[in-house]
């Protein structure tokens, strides 16, 4: 009942900041956006999952909701999503349950490498090295993530980063390259969904866990 009334409240909040942003005052729009977070933060401390991944995947829900608030000073927010990015890889990595395909590997493989090349050479042409540096580290480990959810064996873990890959590609091409029509709204229900379900793997990977043990 309570992981309901939750997920019921991350949905109001999260449909009414993404679909009716341009109605929230100035002043309470980082408010809004951060309250989805915090109700997933909530949702995973409640939740019932093996107690390593659990506590990882509730510190990259922490450091991403903290660049949600820093993203207002560019680097910093990169930073603190990196940061997020390093936790949800480090809980990936450890559950080891199956293999990444290797027409995921190649997949992202080709993604990354040409997405870099795009944003770099746009980037570079402004003369700002150190933002075209992180941009790039920003990439490769926002696709290890996508790499390392495939080892989780979770459904839920591989959406999630993927649709993190989506929301960040959007968020980055519209910042970047060109303007592209709903990115508020293309970026924020991509990133929400990619941390519901990276923050509902905490059960599903619980459930995968005891079945492959038992």
């Amino acid at each position: 009942m309570e992981r309901k009334i939750i997920l019921t409240l991350f949905l109001i909040f999260g449909l009414y900041y993404v679909f009716f942003f341009d109605a929230i005052p100035v002043s309470w729009q980082m408010v809004f956006k951060l309250i989805p977070m915090i109700l997933l933060i909530i949702l995973a401390l409640r939740s019932h999952g093996e107690k390593s991944y659990k506590s990882i995947i509730i510190g990259g829900l922490i450091f991403c909701a903290i660049g949600d608030y820093t993203l207002q000073w560019f680097i910093v927010g990169l930073c603190s999503f990196l940061i997020g990015h390093l936790f949800y890889i480090t809980a990936f990595s450890k559950t080891n349950n199956r293999q990444t395909p290797v027409s995921a590997k190649v997949v992202l493989i080709i993604y990354g490498l040409s997405m870099m090349l795009w944003l770099a050479s746009t980037i570079l042409r402004t003369g700002d090295a150190v933002l075209t540096i992180a941009v790039c580290a920003y990439i490769i480990v926002i696709l290890l993530m996508g790499w390392t959810s495939f080892r989780t064996a979770s459904s839920f873990a591989i959406i999630g980063a993927f649709l993190f890959i989506a929301s960040d590609s959007v968020l980055a091409i519209n910042r970047f390259i060109t303007d592209i029509p709903y990115a508020h709204i293309l970026i924020m229900a991509t990133y929400y969904g990619a941390q519901l379900f990276i923050a509902l793997s905490i059960v599903q990977y619980a459930a995968l866990r005891n079945k492959m043990l038992q």
